[in-house]
């Protein structure tokens, strides 16, 4: 093998082990993105799954049996009135919830919820200390180490 060939050599080994640290870098990229992807869509499955469980209660613990026409009959402070998981019976015994959700292919999500009520006309915008209306505003955080950025799903509960 001459000077030359021998460098050719060289020059083709060199340049076939940069495009494998680059195919393998890029495949360990990709893998990287799939699993990041499944614990977005876990997280999104365990925040839709809560909000989907609060859909089964009563608006109020002062609406359980009959539905009222006046706001200020409404419960003042969200929270449980003595009731405890899974006992719930109301939207806003839901307020300060948290629970952690262990999965078998990852480590342990945290779920947490809070219930504000709303104005009417604005519904991203929290009532008034001392208001009550007849909008009801739940958001449910799910949060692990595996993500960067929590999950947050919202729902607006209403009587009317």
């Amino acid at each position: 093998m001459t000077g030359i060939q021998s460098l050719l050599a060289i020059g083709a080994i060199w340049l076939f082990a940069l495009i494998s640290i680059n195919f393998n870098s890029t495949v360990v990229h990709n893998i990287s993105i799939e699993v990041e992807n499944k614990v977005y869509l876990t997280a999104f499955s365990l925040a839709d799954d809560m909000i989907e469980e609060i859909k089964q209660k009563a608006f109020d613990e002062r609406t359980i049996d009959f539905i009222t026409p006046n706001a200020e009959q409404l419960t003042l402070d969200l929270g449980t009135e003595g009731e405890v998981w899974p006992n719930f019976n109301d939207v806003d015994d839901y307020n300060g919830y948290s629970k952690n959700v262990g999965l078998p292919y990852l480590e342990t999500y945290h779920v947490s919820t809070a219930v504000f009520y709303v104005n009417s006309n604005d519904p991203n915008s929290v009532a008034a200390d001392g208001e009550r209306t007849f909008y009801k505003k739940v958001e449910v955080t799910v949060t692990s180490k595996y993500m960067s950025l929590p999950v947050v799903l919202s729902f607006i509960f209403t009587m009317k």
